[in-house]
């Protein structure tokens, strides 16, 4: 054998040999340069934006790339991520419920509010100066609702069909889509619609700054517990960078910029989650004559 050819077999030995133990870095190159997070206007879109900034800005800082918020509707969330011009998204549990069967998205982690929770109620709401204490006390009356979600939307479907409503497009004579949960509560305090439904904890946090709301408006029906606003990841989104996102969060605290973060976001914490939390909500959503499968290609 030649010196070239035992040299040439020699480089090629040498380099099987380098690859075997340097295999490419495969997952280096699914990783994202840039995310973008989405968020959900359950109250004023500033106000919302704002609560968020923190989070964006510390894991931009820790993760040593761009993390964008996105203000997104509860109507374009679903078609937003699986177009992928979002990674991920705070949901409500309707939405995480629907990214979670439709698209299989993952939950992450949730907040836990400053009073320990970590769940809210839906609730049916009028004023204490009204007539309206019975379903058919309710009919014909001006209702708002907050559409797309557990709180504003599933929760009086299903409450409604349990008191006989099959139909509440008439049952009612007016439907206001109020698009968040402060403004339904505003146009019941305000005489604006008969009736609202809401979140547990919007309610309760504008009743703090708010007295009219304690003294002129009542709670006529409450929904079981279900998730606060989940932090759900597209299935696309590499391992690595879901399980990065996930470990930041969770350890928040540990950090003089997290901890700040999260005092503006109006938590304590986050803690893990996971699909089986949303159980709540696929029977909710049963109960109130919705297919999660098929909801968004023909709304009731």
């Amino acid at each position: 054998m030649t010196t070239f050819k035992k040299t040439f077999i020699a480089l090629c030995l040498f380099l099987l040999a380098s690859a075997a133990f340097h295999p490419p870095a495969a997952n280096a190159s699914s990783q994202k340069k840039s995310l973008s997070i989405g968020i959900l206007p359950e109250m004023n879109i500033f106000k919302q934006r704002a609560r968020f900034e923190g989070i964006a800005t510390f894991l931009s800082a820790r993760m040593g790339i761009e993390v964008k918020l996105k203000m997104l509707t509860y109507g374009n969330v679903i078609e937003k991520m699986k177009n992928g011009e979002v990674d991920g998204a705070f949901l409500g549990s309707f939405v995480g419920a629907l990214a979670i069967i439709q698209l299989g998205a993952e939950p992450l982690a949730r907040p836990i509010n400053m009073d320990g929770t970590s769940t809210y109620e839906g609730l049916i709401i009028a004023r204490k100066d009204s007539n309206i204490r019975t379903i058919e006390s309710m009919k014909g009356k001006s209702l708002a609702l907050v559409e797309e979600t557990t709180a504003g939307f599933v929760f009086p479907l299903a409450w409604f069909r349990q008191h006989g409503i099959t139909d509440y497009k008439t049952y009612f004579g007016e439907q206001i889509i109020s698009g968040s949960h402060d403004r339904a509560i505003a146009l019941v305090l305000n005489g604006k619609a008969d009736i609202g439904a809401v979140k547990s904890t919007i309610y309760k946090n504008m009743s703090e700054w708010q007295p009219r709301i304690k003294n002129e408006l009542m709670i006529l029906a409450n929904s079981a517990s279900v998730p606060s606003n989940g932090f759900c990841v597209s299935k696309d989104l590499s391992q690595e960078q879901k399980q990065e996102l996930k470990d930041l969060l969770l350890n928040m605290r540990g950090y003089p910029d997290g901890r700040k973060s999260l005092e503006k976001l109006g938590a304590k914490r986050f803690v893990e989650t996971g699909t089986e939390l949303y159980q709540p909500v696929f029977i909710m959503a049963k109960d109130a004559g919705l297919d999660l499968e098929k909801y968004g290609v023909e709304k009731p």
